[in-house]
């Protein structure tokens, strides 16, 4: 079942997080920081609006790390037999397969997720430097057709930020499966 994104005030403070890759190598929110700031990307395998985005979000991250955004995209989804596409075995098959330049991270017990007020897949978080929420939305107008697609929102909100301009003045939510939640 499809959900959309929680509203969260822009300039929130969000939170520092340590996780871990798939292989095991812990990542800080902190040392991920660009100069400019931090695209983190709340997604999954399995989820078909995620699935839409993956090549979209590797192709963004490829221009926009060059001019001072970094990328993490964080897996929060709890493993389960009805889900096994969003293990972590799973996940080091993806990184892979898709070409993923950036870390791909495991949020385990599901704290950071649940800190970020993340409700579905893919949720995006674009952070300036300060760890201060910048945008908080869908990627682009049509997460179905990238062909069809005529807004380019979180583009849009990247070079924003670049600029050192405000942020966004309409932030639509973004839309995907649910989050799978440890209960």
């Amino acid at each position: 079942m499809a959900v959309e994104s929680r509203k969260i005030e822009i300039n929130s403070v969000m939170n520092n997080f340590n996780l871990k890759d798939p292989y095991g190598k812990t990542y800080s929110s902190t040392d991920l920081m660009g100069d400019k700031g931090l695209l983190v990307v709340f997604t999954c395998n399995h989820c078909p609006y995620a699935q839409a985005v993956w090549p979209r979000l590797i192709k963004l991250s490829k221009e926009i790390t060059q001019k001072g955004i970094n990328v993490v995209a964080i897996n929060s989804n709890a493993p389960n037999k009805e889900y096994i596409d969003d293990s972590v075995e799973e996940m080091k098959k993806k990184i892979t397969e898709w070409g993923i330049p950036f870390p791909y991270l495991v949020d385990e017990d599901q704290s950071v997720a649940k800190a970020y007020g993340a409700e579905c897949t893919p949720d995006i978080y674009l952070l300036d430097k300060n760890m201060r929420l910048f945008y908080h939305g869908r990627f682009d107008d049509n997460w179905k057709n990238i062909n069809e697609v005529k807004k380019e929102d979180l583009k849009e909100a990247c070079y924003l930020l670049i600029e050192g301009k405000e942020p966004p003045s309409e932030q639509y939510p973004s839309m995907g499966c649910s989050i799978k939640w440890v209960y």
